[in-house]
């Protein structure tokens, strides 16, 4: 009997023993208790009715914005698309737990920065009245919010070892956690700026934090840090698996860091060439009210800065996810290659061997929906036919290779009967 979409989910998992996966759901049940209350104490503590008006705003809006970023992970993931729960799970630990474990650290550090520039006059001659958060922004958020993102990317890593294969999921849910943590700091930034400056700088940081479809900011960094992930999963060389998580976080870090750092650069560089701060200056008002600038306008113009700015990032990313396609349709022709009906037949075999990278392969002659069911079937099969070999394990007495080809035999059983009635 074909396992359960759960039994698959938690194959090989701690989560599948309740001698661990007791433990670890308390923690993360308390984990989100007290993460829910560090938010609402200290994001809607202080904010008046107007403020809550506006961040509801701005937060549908953001949910709005982030159905293109998932679309376009949802299309990267269509091969072997993984649970929509667990893409719940991972949007809710980057809105919820890390946001809600970065505020207090984050908090902390602005205090001390604060003080330190308060005691030091030649920060706040530099970087004028904002030195606070010119200084602490590059420092904080690379370090704190990388960390608490990259620890739910870690956890996923370790709980759902059937559902983490390689650099693409890695990706995924990586950037998935990024879309969850953006999903919330973004109308939180939009309120605190209304309730600072009574403006409403919705479209800014709905262009600025969406920017190249919503993959330019913390999709990226996180990204990146899956990306390690999966690497060292899909690798079989020692250096590398441990290598590669750190590297990649550390890129995740830097483009963090430099996202942040503009304004410290550009203050201290004016400083070091010039011997004046340019945060003497006046910045003349704006002429409109920050909510009805140009949202497109504002859009093409991040998007741009960041396509420049990031583009080694983005090259990197690029080319790991067209290899990890390559690797993809490999590992399924060579999966699906010794397999005979009711697994796969002859034609189905020769659609396997001209697939390609932005391709989707169907099954002529079948609905939509069986044609979906028996490819995903066949690309799980073949891929978790390469775990078990990766291994060092025996493919024929795998529970989930077996639960796999069960599977297409019962669709293959459902297709004939519905042909005779």
């Amino acid at each position: 009997m074909p396992l359960t979409n759960r039994a698959r989910i938690l194959y090989d998992s701690p989560l599948s023993h309740p001698r661990t996966a007791i433990p670890i759901v308390l923690f993360l049940a308390v984990l989100v208790i007290i993460s829910a209350r560090v938010l609402i104490r200290n994001f809607f503590g202080g904010m008046t009715p107007a403020g809550f008006q506006i961040f509801f705003l701005s937060l549908a809006g953001t949910l709005l914005i982030s159905i293109i970023p998932l679309a376009i992970l949802w299309f990267l993931d269509r091969r072997e698309p993984e649970s929509k729960w667990l893409y719940l799970i991972a949007i809710l630990w980057g809105a919820l737990i890390a946001t809600a474990l970065a505020y207090p650290i984050n908090t902390w550090i602005f205090e001390n920065i604060a003080n330190l520039v308060k005691t030091t006059p030649i920060l706040q001659t530099i970087y004028g009245s904002d030195a606070k958060t010119i200084i602490g922004a590059p420092l904080a958020g690379p370090i704190v919010e990388e960390t608490t993102k990259g620890l739910g990317i870690l956890l996923l890593f370790w709980l759902l070892k059937s559902e983490f294969d390689g650099v693409r999921d890695g990706f995924i849910y990586g950037a998935l956690v990024g879309i969850g943590f953006n999903l919330l700091e973004a109308p939180f930034y939009v309120a605190k700026g209304f309730i600072a400056t009574g403006d409403v700088p919705l479209y800014f940081q709905m262009a600025d934090r969406f920017a190249l479809f919503g993959l330019a900011g913390h999709a990226l960094y996180s990204g990146l840090f899956g990306m390690g992930l999966g690497l060292a999963r899909q690798t079989t060389r020692q250096l590398l698996r441990y290598a590669a998580p750190v590297t990649a976080w550390l890129l995740g870090f830097v483009g963090h860091f430099l996202n942040n750092a503009i304004g410290l650069i550009l203050f201290s560089v004016a400083y070091l060439v010039t011997g004046k701060s340019i945060a003497t200056q006046e910045s003349a008002k704006p002429a409109v009210s920050a909510v009805v600038e140009p949202f497109l306008n504002q859009w093409f113009q991040h998007s741009a800065i960041r396509a420049i700015g990031f583009f080694p990032f983005f090259l990197i990313v690029g080319v790991m996810l067209w290899q990890s396609g390559n690797w993809e349709l490999q590992v399924i022709r060579d999966g699906l290659a010794d397999e005979q009906e009711p697994v796969i037949t002859k034609e189905e075999y020769e659609g396997v061997k001209g697939d390609r990278q932005f391709a989707t392969r169907r099954i002529p002659g079948l609905n939509r929906r069986t044609s979906n069911a028996i490819v995903r079937a066949q690309n799980e099969l073949a891929i978790r036919k390469w775990r078990v070999n990766h291994d060092g394990k025996d493919v024929e007495t795998d529970p989930l290779v077996a639960s796999w080809r069960e599977e297409l035999a019962r669709l293959r059983e459902r297709i004939k009967t519905a042909v005779i009635s």
